[in-house]
């Protein structure tokens, strides 16, 4: 509460204008506010908001717009703020600047709506469009074509649309989509993704790494077994910087058939080489065949070696730099 404010009176359901407006009493007198309510607070959302709070205004002299949402995110802030409109969301967060007022709070984090887009946004099916979309920013997508390219449904493919356009991370016209911010969609997917999503298993053996790795190619080539090498097993191949004391791969079922014919034996500690069962096909999307042995995307490389504190966000960041930022 702001002692200093009074609310005076309040109309909603106005035809053809604001959702809300409130006509409050401050120490400079009467003032009205014009409330826009969305659904959410991203920044697609935020622009349309100010927009026609902009427009309201040729109706109500003088009022003050406001965006109100159940969470308004930062970039969301940031245009309110160049629009010169306040906002409010139900996590606590605001900016209110008008007379002698000048109320300001962020930082306050979204407890539920947020995780409930995230979750939609990085299921594994929805991550498949991800994939597709960073393997080639700028290219033009309908989004029939991107469903097909990802393996999903023009229903989930147009989901996923929806959501990367409220970020406003993607641009389009008449002739398609195209992904304009490769480097925030990367940023916000790595932080909420984890390597130990897939299942891994931990083995020894007195073979090397790179014995290892060779035997791996060719028992699931005998095999008809589908695999490809990640985390440092990747960056030793895709972005070579590192030295490493354990293998990585990912390996579609059989991995006991697979293991045994290694040789491996399972531990739970101190292991050399780390087998995972993946939690969805697209991680084999871009797999690339390297000096023989079958390699996954650099951005597949890069994702699972963010979790490794280190030398495996050195790695990564080498993966980055070096592979993925110069194609963007």
């Amino acid at each position: 509460m702001v002692p200093s404010l009074g609310v005076r009176g309040t109309k909603h359901d106005i035809a053809g204008g604001p959702d809300l407006v409130l006509s409050i009493r401050s120490p400079k007198g009467k003032r009205t506010l014009i409330l826009e309510i969305g659904r959410n607070g991203e920044p697609r959302l935020a622009r349309q908001a100010a927009s026609q709070l902009h427009r309201y205004r040729e109706s109500f002299q003088g009022a003050y717009g406001v965006f109100v949402a159940p969470y308004i995110s930062p970039k969301a802030a940031e245009i309110c703020k160049g629009e010169e409109i306040g906002y409010v969301d139900l996590c606590g967060n605001c900016r209110l600047s008008f007379d002698d007022v000048d109320i300001e709070r962020e930082g306050r984090p979204n407890q539920r709506g947020k995780k409930r887009d995230l979750r939609t946004l990085y299921s594994p099916r929805a991550t498949r469009v991800l994939r597709v979309l960073l393997a080639g920013p700028g290219k033009v997508w309908k989004v029939t074509a991107l469903a097909k390219a990802a393996n999903v449904s023009p229903g989930l493919a147009s989901n996923v649309k929806k959501l990367l356009a409220n970020r406003e991370w993607i641009g389009g016209d008449r002739n398609g989509i195209t992904l304009e911010r490769p480097h925030e969609l990367l940023d916000e997917w790595s932080s909420n993704y984890s390597f130990r999503r897939n299942e891994p298993r931990d083995f020894y053996s007195l073979q090397t790494p790179a014995q290892i790795e060779q035997g791996l190619a060719e028992a699931c080539d005998a095999m008809g077994v589908r695999y490809a090498l990640t985390g440092f097993s990747a960056a030793s191949r895709i972005a070579p910087m590192v030295t490493f004391q354990r293998a990585f791969a990912y390996v579609e079922g059989h991995l006991d058939e697979v293991s045994a014919r290694l040789g491996l034996k399972e531990v739970d500690s101190g292991p050399v080489v780390t087998l995972l069962l993946p939690y969805d096909e697209g991680v084999f999307h871009g797999v690339q065949d390297v000096e023989g042995i079958q390699t996954v995307s650099a951005l597949q490389a890069y994702l699972d070696l963010q979790g490794f504190r280190g030398r495996g966000e050195e790695a990564a960041r080498a993966i980055l730099e070096e592979v993925l930022a110069p194609t963007w």
